[in-house]
């Protein structure tokens, strides 16, 4: 159900329901914000509350209020709720804890949850145990603790599900302009996404800052990424915790590499959201967003009076994806005419301090580096907070190189310290962005310069959980089979003394496995290169079961491990990685969801470190691209005919030729 949340988040009325400093707190902060709307309180004792007198039931309020914050026990939060749905309100904050946050403790936690549901209907409610939003734009605060916002015209919103964390965030000295926080508590009945989704409808909301513990319905994720792409409002996620769902009885090296992060880390990347893995990133990739948006290149220049700080600017990107491009003949001619010849030119600039004092001089100096391929341009300045009177001129010089460029400037911290509030409002009213920090500077523009457009397919929900049995490999091959999945010529051996029968009708040399091992190399469960006449003497010496005795593919270039995992979080997890022997030893891997198209695949394999070996290595024959594609294509198909009971797939490894890609060994789990 899809419920109007504007009246709860941008009321035109506010009411309180309970007494205390809590309660007294919305008031006192909504009027320090000149909220220009009505106010009511209700208390059973009719008190006067910072200046307004309280009626004393619900019942005897004139009017329905837009926005009410519950501020009374968990039993009466839910008469209170019923009896606010009833009257029309716009919604309301339930800020009582105690409900299934806490079911470990007190097993009523979990019903009394279900009845506020129940209770509210139709009305948006959010939390409980919540804090509430701060909407910094009209000033409407129901908020019953300290924060650090202040009245914006425009700005980021930011939602949490920790109120600790949300306070901590809105306390911020960074310079960025924060229009929302919303704590959104046990999300009862209204998901984050949903909220956030309501606020891509104020235009005001420049981006949206999302730290997720989980993901839920992700129908309603599917939605507010392709919402944001449509207003152009680009959104952030710090995802922290782990699914153990998707790790329980895993049986392949796909589940143990995996895991449920790689499955959240390929969901953000579908969605096009973009990922930070700290607070301080996660702030500093909203201001860039907030002043310039997304980046156009993943490229970088960095200006700097220090050959140390170029050198520092230079290790921070490693990894990071983002680049310092070589100088351009037509840069070098601009900076040698202004810098000279004393200093050497190059990207990462150390310009010296010649032209230090002289802002007009140094904005020319500075502005070749601003050049149309450069994402953006970092200008490494910390203010002393002694005497910061001799960095004007770089405040200047910074101010003019984005207005006669036109692109992205950033003035860059190297300390988050030192860059004081005043310089950063400064630079912002001028369009530079201050960043608090190097290393989350280029964090932040990696994330920025790497934001992709939402997958228009949706993902493949798993159905519900079951108990899920491995399939013989035999039967897992020949199931493979049918979806265009290459395997070696061969077949399943019931008894040793049929051996002989199955080997006169390959070509050798063979492969012989033992049936019903997960990890047959471990339990001696594999025998390599036998010959048709050897195949008895062969098993003799391995454990005693089933057979399947299978031609031996020759002429690899590279092994592929191809799983796939059900993870009840975030979907069907298909993992690509370096195979054979060196899955565990490298840890290769990149991870994308079902359904994937072939051009995700590619580029998922293009990001691995064994990608040389499939292209071709120091002269070696390349793999067969295409036939390494199809084979994936075909395990997906596999996985999306078969959703409502299949738990796992995993090839490993799929071999690579230059004409083929056959999976030598594969192992399917199903309920």
């Amino acid at each position: 159900m899809t419920r109007d949340l504007s009246r709860l988040l941008r009321p035109q009325s506010i009411a309180v329901i309970g007494g205390g400093a809590w309660c007294a707190q919305i008031i006192k902060q909504s009027r320090r914000m000149n909220f220009a709307g009505r106010i009511d309180v209700v208390h059973p004792r009719g008190e006067i509350i910072e200046g307004v007198q309280a009626v004393p039931e619900l019942g005897a309020l004139d009017h329905a209020p837009d926005a009410v914050f519950v501020g009374v026990n968990r039993h009466a939060t839910i008469e209170v709720v019923a009896a606010l749905a009833a009257m029309g309100a716009g919604g309301a904050v339930c800020f009582a804890s105690g409900f299934s946050e806490a079911a470990a403790e007190d097993e009523t936690g979990s019903d009394l949850q279900a009845a506020l549901v129940a209770a509210a209907g139709d009305m948006p409610v959010l939390g409980p145990n919540c804090y509430g939003f701060i909407n910094a734009l009209d000033g409407a605060l129901l908020w019953p603790d300290q924060h650090g916002c202040v009245a914006v015209d425009k700005g980021v919103a930011i939602l949490t599900q920790s109120s600790n964390i949300a306070i901590n965030l809105s306390l911020q000295q960074r310079g960025l302009p924060i229009a929302y926080v919303v704590a959104c508590g046990n999300m009862a009945q209204t998901s984050q996404a949903q909220i956030a989704t309501e606020l891509l409808d104020d235009p005001r909301v420049t981006a949206i800052g999302l730290h997720i513990e989980g993901f839920g319905d992700l129908a309603a994720w599917h939605e507010l990424a392709h919402k944001a792409k449509r207003k152009g409002v680009p959104l952030v996620a710090l995802k922290v915790g782990k699914s153990d769902q998707a790790q329980q009885a895993a049986v392949s090296h796909t589940a143990s590499l995996a895991g449920s992060d790689a499955g959240a880390k390929a969901l953000l990347a579908r969605l096009g959201i973009g990922r930070v893995s700290d607070l301080p990133t996660f702030l500093e990739t909203l201001k860039l967003l907030h002043m310039v948006g997304p980046l156009d290149a993943p490229t970088l220049s960095s200006i700097s009076c220090s050959g140390g700080e170029a050198s520092l600017a230079a290790d921070t990107a490693v990894g990071s994806g983002m680049t310092f491009p070589a100088l351009l003949p037509e840069q070098r001619h601009d900076l040698a005419a202004a810098l000279g010849p004393m200093v050497a030119l190059g990207n990462p600039l150390d310009y010296h301090t010649y032209i230090w004092r002289d802002a007009e001089k140094m904005a020319s100096a500075w502005l070749p580096m601003a050049a149309e391929h450069i994402g953006l341009t970092l200008i490494i300045v910390d203010y002393p907070h002694t005497d910061p009177v001799d960095w004007v001129c770089a405040t200047e010089a910074a101010l003019a190189v984005r207005a006669q460029s036109g692109r992205p400037v950033a003035m860059v911290a190297t300390l988050s310290e030192l860059m004081p509030p005043d310089i950063a409002i400064t630079l912002m009213e001028g369009g530079v962005v201050p960043m608090c920090g190097l290393t989350e500077a280029i964090a932040a523009a990696a994330v920025a310069a790497t934001m992709g457009a939402p997958d228009t397919a949706a993902v493949l929900v798993p159905g519900s959980d079951r108990i899920a049995e491995l399939v013989d490999e035999g039967t897992a091959k020949a199931a493979l089979a049918q979806y265009c999945v290459p395997v070696p010529k061969g077949g399943l051996v019931a008894d040793i003394d049929a051996l002989p029968t199955q080997a006169a009708q390959l070509v050798g040399p063979l492969v012989l496995k033992v049936t019903g091992l997960a990890h047959k190399s471990e339990a001696g469960g594999v025998k390599l290169g036998v010959s048709p006449e050897d195949v008895v003497t062969a098993a003799q010496s391995m454990p005693k079961g089933g057979y399947l005795l299978e031609e031996m593919v020759q002429g690899a270039v590279a092994e592929l491990l191809v799983g796939v995992l059900r993870d009840p979080a975030h979907g069907f997890v298909l993992t690509l990685g370096a195979g054979g022997v060196l899955t565990e030893l490298w840890q290769d891997t990149a991870s994308v969801l079902v359904p994937a198209s072939a051009h995700s695949v590619e580029t998922a394999l293009r990001s691995l470190r064994i990608w040389p070996l499939i292209e071709g290595y120091r002269g070696k024959p390349a793999a067969n691209l295409d036939a390494i594609v199809a084979a994936v294509m075909g395990v997906q198909d596999y996985i999306v005919a078969n959703a409502d009971r299949v738990s796992e797939v995993e090839i490993n490894p799929l071999m690579c030729t230059p004409d083929v890609a056959i999976a030598v060994d594969a192992l399917v789990r199903e309920a």
